[in-house]
């Protein structure tokens, strides 16, 4: 029998970058290159898991964008198109590297792995990926949890009580709509917590959530069991707090020891869309000339001196073992002391953004492959669960509010509120008072007027997703940012005169409702 649990989050999640209006963007590709070097992967490393009985429990939070981007349509073709360059620039590669053993292999490395992407996507899933999560959540080892609607940061909200039940109440309609079932746990944006959202989560029939370390140790009354064990936030609602683990957390997170940084690995900053002349790749890259990253990358980390050797995948591979194997060695120790000093088995929780394994972390999935090996076959000392199943298991727990709180820099959301961000929020208010004012004052509109509404609502979910002020703030991709927020809240304020003036023009609604298309379920009366 087992001391006790580890419970790995991996947080997937992306801001709704859809763009009808162009033939081609470049922030599209970032769901394009989650899918081939994330998503599918991950897919693959449950079924293999799963075909060889090996026993194992992950949960993930499928956030509502994310959902609306992997079940689009247009996306889903797009995804085509780019997938089927990939596979051309390959098949090129592999014929330009023939004569040089450095790079040939991994070439085609690159090349089988894209056809094998394509028809997973496919033929398997038949184009949407949620059909594959679906089909693991269906057999009990997947769990997945939600997110608020749009990812908003929900301590810069509280103001603003019904924007929270908005983001929440959608969230859960689109989550049954996609996977069948209402969810038990949710992911805060960004592990943005206040005091008194637990009243906002158990509204909405959420059990548990997450925070960081200091949520949990700074709560109003000192944690008995520290982060491994949940708190209740409260007698009344019993909705569950986990803390982060710092030790497991640092092993993979850490710039300075954590084992992506290992010499083996595949260097995420050297690409071929760099790399080569112009000319050969131009067909490649923007459409404008402007280079872009291509997925294909020569290169290991070999050093920080910005020497770079050949990159060897099986090198990779073999780094990856060594790396699982003292992740679970490290969890066996952690767990058999905790074990000695509680009155029930410890619960290690573990959460990472999803795209570290595959994207940014390229043996990122292999990783947790050989993890869950290893804890099957290795050991008895670690058990693999999901949050809620603990709870079911342990359903007496220790009653202290956690403090306010959130991940990222310094702890307290001052990643996004930041001198760089600071402008959107005045905006993102008065948004918000002016959506409650619609809800209320035209709560039975039908027709084309209560299309505008819902528009409203959804230009106001849009623009309050907390990626835009993390973008800000972190300094890449800014003008884009900067450009939607404007985007969004200029659609939002034209909509509320429309609706305020009566003069809704059916033809300039219909392209925003099409260039603007998340949540076609929704109903602007959430916010009421």
């Amino acid at each position: 029998m087992s001391k006790g649990y580890l419970a790995l989050v991996l947080h997937a999640h992306l801001p709704y970058v859809r763009h009808p209006e162009y033939k081609e963007f470049l922030e599209e590709d970032w769901l394009y290159e989650a899918i081939t070097e994330t998503y599918i992967p991950l897919l693959d490393v449950f079924e293999r898991l799963s075909d060889d009985g090996v026993y194992f429990k992950i949960t993930m939070s499928i956030t509502p964008p994310l959902m609306n981007m992997l079940a689009n349509e247009l996306l889903q073709d797009r995804y085509l198109n780019y997938i089927d360059k990939l596979i051309r620039l390959s098949e090129k590669e592999c014929k330009r590297t023939e004569n040089d053993p450095s790079f040939h292999y991994t070439a085609c490395n690159y090349r089988d792995k894209f056809y094998h992407t394509k028809d997973v996507f496919v033929n398997k899933y038949k184009k949407n990926l949620l059909n594959g999560f679906r089909h693991f959540l269906e057999k009990g080892v997947l769990e997945i949890i939600t997110c608020g609607a749009t990812h908003g940061f929900f301590p810069f909200m509280q103001d603003y009580p019904k924007t929270i039940e908005a983001q929440l109440k959608m969230a859960v309609i689109s989550h049954e709509k996609h996977l069948g079932r209402r969810p038990t746990g949710i992911w805060l944006a960004e592990c943005g917590f206040f005091p008194g959202v637990e009243k906002h989560l158990a509204n909405n029939g959420i059990k548990y959530f997450f925070v960081d370390t200091h949520g949990i140790m700074n709560a109003e009354k000192a944690p008995q069991y520290g982060v491994y064990a949940p708190l209740y936030c409260s007698e009344e609602n019993q909705v569950a707090a986990f803390g982060r683990d710092i030790e497991s957390s640092r092993s993979v997170w850490s710039a300075e020891v954590g084992y992506p940084g290992d010499f083996r690995y595949r260097e995420f900053y050297r690409d071929i869309g760099y790399d080569l002349d112009f000319d050969y790749i131009k067909d490649y890259i923007q459409s404008n000339g402007l280079r872009k990253n291509t997925g294909i990358k020569y290169y290991r980390i070999t050093d920080k001196t910005g020497h770079k050797e050949p990159y060897n995948v099986d090198w990779g591979y073999d780094a990856a073992g060594e790396h699982s194997a003292d992740f679970l060695r490290s969890r066996e120790e952690q767990i058999t002391h905790l074990a000695s000093v509680m009155d029930r088995p410890p619960i290690v929780v573990s959460p990472y953004d999803a795209e570290l394994y595959g994207h940014w972390w390229y043996e990122g999935p292999i990783f947790i492959e050989y993890l869950f090996r290893k804890m099957h076959y290795d050991q008895d000392v670690v058990e693999p669960i999901t949050p809620k199943e603990y709870l079911e298991k342990f359903p007496n727990n220790q009653v202290s509010m956690p403090s306010m709180s959130s991940w990222g820099a310094s702890g307290y959301g001052e990643v996004w509120l930041s001198p760089e961000n600071a402008w959107i929020y005045r905006h993102l208010h008065k948004a918000s008072e002016r959506m409650i004012e619609l809800a209320s004052d035209y709560y039975n509109e039908t027709g084309l007027y209560e299309r505008a509404l819902n528009q409203a609502a959804r230009e106001l979910l849009l623009a309050q997703s907390s990626d835009w002020a993390f973008i800000m703030t972190t300094g890449t991709m800014v003008e884009y940012a900067c450009n939607v927020t404007k985007l969004y809240i200029t659609r939002f304020t034209d909509l509320y005169f429309a609706i305020k003036n009566r003069d809704v023009d059916e033809d300039w609604l219909s392209k925003i409702e099409y260039r603007d298309d998340i949540f076609p379920e929704l109903d602007f009366r959430i916010y009421s």
